[in-house]
């Protein structure tokens, strides 16, 4: 069975980590996936102290629920490939925090934005750094046996599967996988099915989340699209999951942290996304009976 999980941003954010577990047990999920986004708040869980690895870890023991990976999105605000060698001296450094974390708490996968720079203008010169940085970021990864996957974006250097093999053949590491988010997979056009095909051997794990679709007119919408009111063929694309035997995790992307009904707003995501999983052939049985 394919594991379920939910992102740490759909839940409460002002809570331990304890709590935050013991949440997603009682909703049914088997894993959360945990965010080191730009902001200052997350970026020092880079730094955390022995006895806070410690409380993290226990809470894990407690519920029973793991964190198998970690959304990197730090380099958002401190890109591998910019301009600026100051910013991509501190990027590199993120890196290898977040490597040495992930080892450290029992992380196996260390999701990154497919960014070369976000901020700043882009050349080929930011593409050429990003791949070098992305080289070095890999063979850090192999000696913690850490694998580092590229999100599928909501930006135009890394927005399909295909985009991030010509960036993986290019870095040539065993250790580098890709982590295709359905919604920004869609929204940009791709023939989301034929682009699952041909990521078949490097899909580390599966975002789950509806946008609105990029056009000439809009500029699409990557986040806080309720599930079916945006562009993704969910049935399609499960269905092309099952066909190329994916026996991978599914991750719930929401952003209700600070909602004042986080737990409704999820079990909608499931009350939409369950029966269409069951419908494309990944059994869950009642799993998910009580949450819904």
């Amino acid at each position: 069975m394919n594991p379920i999980g939910i992102y740490e941003k759909a839940l409460p954010k002002d809570i331990s980590w304890l709590e935050r577990l013991r949440i997603a047990k009682r909703l049914g999920f088997d894993f959360v996936e945990m965010s080191i986004d730009e902001s200052d708040e997350r970026l020092d869980r880079l730094d955390w102290t022995s006895q806070q690895k410690k409380e993290f870890l226990l809470a894990k023991l407690e519920t029973g629920i793991s964190v198998p990976s970690i959304c990197l999105s730090g380099h958002r605000r401190f890109p591998l490939g910019s301009h600026d060698p100051n910013l991509r001296s501190h990027g590199l450094t993120i890196m290898q925090k977040a490597i040495d974390l992930a080892h450290d708490l029992g992380v196996r996968v260390i999701q990154l934005a497919g960014y070369d720079v976000y901020y700043e203008a882009k050349s080929q010169q930011t593409r050429q750094l990003f791949i070098e940085n992305l080289i070095v970021s890999c063979q850090w990864a192999a000696e913690k046996q850490i694998i580092l996957a590229i999100e599928i974006m909501d930006d135009t250097f890394i927005n399909s599967i295909s985009k991030y093999i010509k960036i993986a053949n290019k870095v040539d590491s065993p250790w580098l996988y890709v982590y295709p988010d359905l919604g920004n997979l869609s929204a940009w056009g791709n023939d989301a099915a034929e682009e699952l095909r041909i990521g078949k051997n490097e899909i580390a794990a599966i975002h789950l989340k509806d946008t609105v679709p990029v056009s000439y007119k809009n500029l699409g919408k990557f986040k806080d699209v309720p599930f079916g009111q945006g562009c993704v063929d969910f049935i399609g694309c499960f269905h092309t999951l099952k066909e190329i035997e994916y026996n991978g995790p599914f991750l719930i992307e929401m952003w209700s942290e600070k909602s004042n009904d986080y737990e409704g707003e999820i079990r909608k995501a499931l009350d939409f996304l369950i029966p269409i999983l069951k419908e494309a052939g990944f059994d869950y049985g009642n799993k998910f009976l009580q949450a819904i």
